[in-house]
């Protein structure tokens, strides 16, 4: 088959690329690891719920369902495996789950020795995941098998004629749980019924990193006595220049308008390298401008703009913010909006947003899609005039991410347990 000549094609590039690249190097070593760590710790007497997510995107997807259902049904264990380095190396430890590990590539071998070896009672595979070989195995082996939070999209292989073969893989999916009703319908135009439109488990999951946000004693230190402040979040330097323009502008005092001086910035960049932090730095040249790993409470309120040179605290952060930027949308996709908006403040983003569902719901729920920095800054005017508009914009965007909360529910409470 076509399909496997391809898998073997990809599995010695990987090998050829992996002495070159830490990164492909990681994902090489880690399935090669896979069955070690397998043979180590899978209870032969265990019912194990086998949920697979390519990367961390799609981890925080299938978390909710992960974690609903070790409280519901503690009798089953969990397996979690990973495609990417991204997810695996960042959530290796957690706590969630009974064994994670990377998933061997799929081919015929590796499926079959994979599931014999871990003998899943059913399967969960989050989003984007349509692995042929273990789909078939899984199927022939008549275990259930979901797809959860997926997307479908005309342009996908399954809805074109060359991609007709490969579209069988579908069919080995016990249910559906897609995020929209054209997903609903492009399957069903290949005859695929098996389905039920739930919406995004990240809604969920979005809502549980609000109730678990951290207090940040600098961060409010360097908010206090600031009547308005504007959270960046994973932005990337086509967004900085953007934001950092007008900013510059109102923070010099130099607008027509003056309610716009008592404002402050933080800016939690995607990348925290010291190339992109000192770049950063220069554009707001001549501000008052400290980095989070320097500063402390005593030293930070004076400080004009807040830069957060580490990771694991932006989803706390969006809770300071009276308005949220979220960087991506200028290059390959926009970033979480979701951990912006569940704070009840409206959110900016770029132009390439077109496959993000939630992207395109808060467009008429708070969140605002801007090509240029006219379109910023005109948008930013308005904020900053009338805080009767602003509030009812971050009203909308909450609102926005509580009506769309509930799928993991819906799924569990659809699959046989």
């Amino acid at each position: 088959m076509f399909y496997n000549l391809i898998i073997y094609l990809y599995l010695l590039g990987v090998a050829i690329y992996s002495r070159f690249n830490e990164k492909v190097r990681k994902m090489w070593r880690g399935e090669r690891e896979a069955f070690r760590i397998l043979r180590e710790k899978v209870d032969p007497n265990a019912k194990y719920v086998w949920f697979h997510a390519a990367s961390l995107g799609e981890f925080e997807q299938g978390r909710p369902l992960m974690e609903q259902l070790r409280k519901d049904h503690p009798e089953y264990k969990i397996l979690l495996t990973f495609f990417s380095p991204s997810g695996y190396e960042v959530r290796k430890n957690y706590e969630g789950a009974d064994i994670i590990t990377y998933l061997p590539l799929d081919t015929i071998t590796n499926a079959r020795r994979f599931l014999r070896t871990v003998r899943p009672v059913m399967a969960f595979f989050i989003k984007y995941e349509f692995w042929y070989n273990y789909l078939h195995i899984l199927k022939h082996r008549n275990v259930p098998v979901y797809s959860v939070s997926s997307i479908f999209r005309e342009d996908q292989v399954f809805f074109k004629w060359y991609g007709r073969q490969y579209g069988r893989v579908l069919n080995c999916f016990t249910h559906f749980f897609v995020q929209n009703e054209i997903s609903k319908e492009l399957l069903a135009k290949i005859g695929i019924t098996n389905t039920t439109v739930v919406g995004d488990t990240r809604f969920d999951r979005v809502l549980q990193i609000k109730e678990a946000a951290k207090q940040l004693p600098i961060v409010e230190a360097f908010v206090k006595d600031a009547p308005q402040v504007f959270v960046a979040g994973s932005s990337w330097p086509p967004d900085e220049e953007i934001f950092i323009k007008y900013f510059l502008d109102k923070l010099s005092g130099k607008a027509e308008r003056n309610e716009h001086k008592n404002w402050k910035l933080i800016i939690a960049p995607h990348v925290i390298g010291e190339d992109h932090l000192k770049q950063i730095e220069k554009l707001l040249e001549g501000r008052k401008v400290i980095r989070y790993t320097e500063a402390a409470e005593e030293n930070v309120q004076n400080a004009e703009v807040l830069i957060i040179n580490c990771f694991g605290l932006l989803s706390s952060i969006y809770h300071y913010g009276q308005v949220a930027y979220v960087g991506g949308g200028f290059g390959v996709g926009i970033h979480n909006l979701l951990e912006a908006a569940v704070w009840d403040v409206p959110v900016f983003f770029g132009p390439n947003n077109q496959k993000f569902q939630e992207a395109q719901g808060l467009k008429t729920s708070g969140g605002f899609e801007i090509k240029n920095y006219e379109d910023f800054a005109s948008q930013m005017d308005k904020f900053a005039s009338d805080a009767n508009y602003l509030n009812e914009q971050g009203r909308k965007a909450g609102h926005f991410v509580k009506g769309q909360s509930g799928a993991t529910g819906k799924v569990l409470s659809a699959v046989s347990l």
